[in-house]
């Protein structure tokens, strides 16, 4: 019988070119390395926080893994992440500086590299066509939550997912709670009926707030002579611009909201919410255009609600979590069943970040795949229809929305650090700040 090592190469030199569709080039790529290893060379792409994170989680599952490219819009940022990462898993690290890249475009360059698996942890607005291409090159895919900013690239995303499946590609997404005994064996329950029909669910990501780096900080990750530009300055604080972020309802409360949708199995028909800005650099438009605190009720097509709050408002009360209501009970969906069938979750609770990787790699390690990619765009959409429902003040319906929703970022597969980004300030320094009333979720008809 043929060792699971022997299955694994195979897996990896084809990558899932059971399908004719695998473009010759990424074929090639692939071919080059993996027939004669069993080794997982993977790339990251965006190197803040959450992808050095994710390389060491990486590292950390127990798998035979080499980093060997890494990119991020600075160059700076990119150098700085492998020193990082040098001084724990210098034996898994083989990134020459030819294998370093910048700019907003270098991402295609870092997944030309020979790898098996691609990292994807970059601000919303640049994931879809850093999924797409990855995708085109047959590479199996980590990318981090959300996957979009917008509607249009949530369609984007999308159907480069259908093609990931025809390609048999792995597609992880940063949803962790998935990979989380404590909240896989609480849905588990709840979908037998521990609690009954589920009627209402709440979810919460209310916090304090968040960094802004400033105009001058770029500076120094930009290369030597080059001034720091408004598109440098804007993605240096990507999470200040609804282009680039999604707002807080998108980058931090999208986990609560697919904690939701999860347990109830679909997502919703529409969405109506309020919102706005109270506290958000304290109240400097120069600085951010995101608001800091929305409200949405979501609505099922059973007619069932789900009742969210995001926020960053420093002295509030702060909560980050997820409640289910049926007919026989309650749940705080983390590990506890209150009513008829009470229970709690006597497992060991595990780190999601760190867990939801060790899944990716013992399942590539066995030649083995699956795909996250269709939840992950819709739980990113879900975020989407609920800021443009607080934006707008509107009723806002899953449909419409998906069919005829903006694009905030059009033409960006051509922006580099020197392009003008889509929102600028006006003749005061100011940034648009969306009124409820006045604002509208859907594209301009030509």
């Amino acid at each position: 019988m043929e060792s699971n090592l022997n299955n694994r190469r195979g897996f990896l030199k084809t990558g899932t070119i059971a399908t004719a569709g695998l473009a010759a080039a990424g074929s090639i790529a692939r071919t080059a390395h993996a027939a004669g290893s069993d080794e997982i060379r993977f790339v990251v792409i965006g190197c803040g926080g959450r992808g050095t994170g994710a390389a060491e989680n990486i590292f950390n599952a127990g798998g035979n893994v080499k980093l060997v490219a890494v990119h991020d819009a600075f160059l700076g940022n990119a150098k700085s992440a492998i020193n990082s990462l040098k001084r724990k898993f210098a034996e898994n690290i083989d990134v020459p500086e030819d294998r370093i890249f910048s700019d907003l475009d270098g991402y295609k360059a870092a997944i030309d590299v020979d790898c098996d698996l691609v990292v994807i942890a970059t601000p919303p607005a640049f994931k879809p066509q850093q999924f797409e291409y990855a995708v085109k090159k047959g590479r199996h895919i980590f990318c981090e939550k959300p996957v979009a900013s917008d509607v249009a690239g949530v369609r984007r995303f999308l159907a480069s997912v259908e093609e990931s499946k025809k390609k048999n590609l792995m597609v992880g997404i940063g949803l962790q709670r998935r990979h989380e005994p404590q909240y896989t064996e609480t849905i588990q329950r709840l979908h037998d009926g521990a609690i009954g029909d589920i009627i209402a669910l709440r979810v919460y990501w209310n916090g304090g707030g968040i960094w802004h780096r400033g105009r001058n900080i770029a500076q120094g990750l930009m290369p030597e002579g080059t001034p720091v530009t408004e598109m440098a300055y804007q993605c240096n604080n990507w999470y200040h611009f609804n282009w680039l972020s999604g707002d807080q309802i998108c980058e931090q409360h999208i986990h609560n909201l697919d904690v939701g949708c999860w347990v109830k199995g679909k997502y919703p028909v529409e969405c109506n919410g309020m919102g706005g800005r109270e506290m958000r650099e304290g109240g400097d438009r120069s600085r951010s255009q995101i608001f800091d605190h929305t409200f949405c009720e979501y609505t099922f097509d059973d007619g069932t609600k789900m009742f969210s709050q995001g926020r960053h408002l420093k002295g509030s009360w702060e909560i980050v979590d997820e409640f289910a209501h049926g007919t026989l009970g309650t749940s705080k969906i983390d590990g506890t069943i209150n009513g008829k069938n009470a229970w709690k979750f006597a497992g060991k609770r595990l780190n999601g970040h760190q867990n939801e990787q060790n899944d990716l790699i013992a399942a590539l390690s066995k030649g083995e795949v699956y795909n996250e990619g269709e939840h992950g765009a819709k739980s990113t959409f879900c975020s989407i229809l609920g800021r443009e429902a607080c934006y707008s003040g509107k009723v806002i319906k899953w449909d419409d929305l998906m069919n005829s929703g903006q694009d905030l970022a059009p033409g960006i597969d051509s922006y580099s650090l020197k392009s003008q980004p889509p929102v600028m300030p006006d003749e005061n320094g100011l940034y648009p700040v969306p009124v409820p009333g006045v604002y509208t979720p859907f594209a301009k008809k030509a």
